[in-house]
């Protein structure tokens, strides 16, 4: 099984920097990058990000791929965090700063490509989505919408309207999801 450590996990198991320096040689360990160490020199880049943001949940264009809504791979990965975290300074990131209501608001897991990931469930991504039909460009909008269509008698009616009272535009939104998804 692949493991994952962080810079203090690795410390802790191997003590000094000299013993660090050994099993990377030893190739008993692999730096993969800054602050980030495997004992298997091939490690996927989801998992790399969940180790270095746990904190973070998979959102926006990301979440809609890895849910296949979309076969179109976005130019960043979307990450929501809370506002107070620290900015993400990462040039293939897209960092969305939310408050903590929201942020923790449709937070689930999935298995995807063998990583767990965080991300928002469908039901959420489809008010996101709705929020942000302006924002997102209309053929990637549209595909989107017509793959929910898809499934929507699998969607969590109950929870979209649970998650919709948190959302100061609710009746705009719902007008939305029932006019192009329901």
């Amino acid at each position: 099984m692949k493991m994952l450590y962080n810079h203090s996990e690795i410390k802790n198991k191997y003590k000094t920097t000299y013993q660090i320096r050994k099993a990377i040689s030893n190739k008993e360990i692999y730096k993969i990058e800054k602050g980030i160490y495997s004992d298997n020199p091939e490690v996927h880049y989801l998992a790399i990000l969940m180790k270095k943001y746990p904190y973070a949940v998979i959102t926006g264009e990301s979440a809609y791929y890895y849910y296949n809504f979309t076969d179109i791979i976005p130019s960043k990965i979307y990450l929501a965090t809370r506002d107070v975290n620290t900015r993400i300074h990462d040039k293939d990131i897209k960092q969305i700063r939310m408050r903590d209501n929201l942020y923790k608001l449709g937070s689930t897991q999935i298995i995807y490509e063998g990583v767990i990931i965080n991300i928002f469930d469908k039901e959420r991504l489809l008010i996101d989505l709705a929020r942000n039909k302006n924002k997102i460009g209309y053929d990637l909008y549209k595909e989107i919408i017509f793959n929910y269509r898809k499934i929507a008698d699998k969607l969590d009616v109950s929870k979209i309207e649970e998650y919709l009272q948190y959302f100061s535009n609710s009746d705009k939104i719902l007008g939305i999801l029932q006019d192009e998804v329901f």
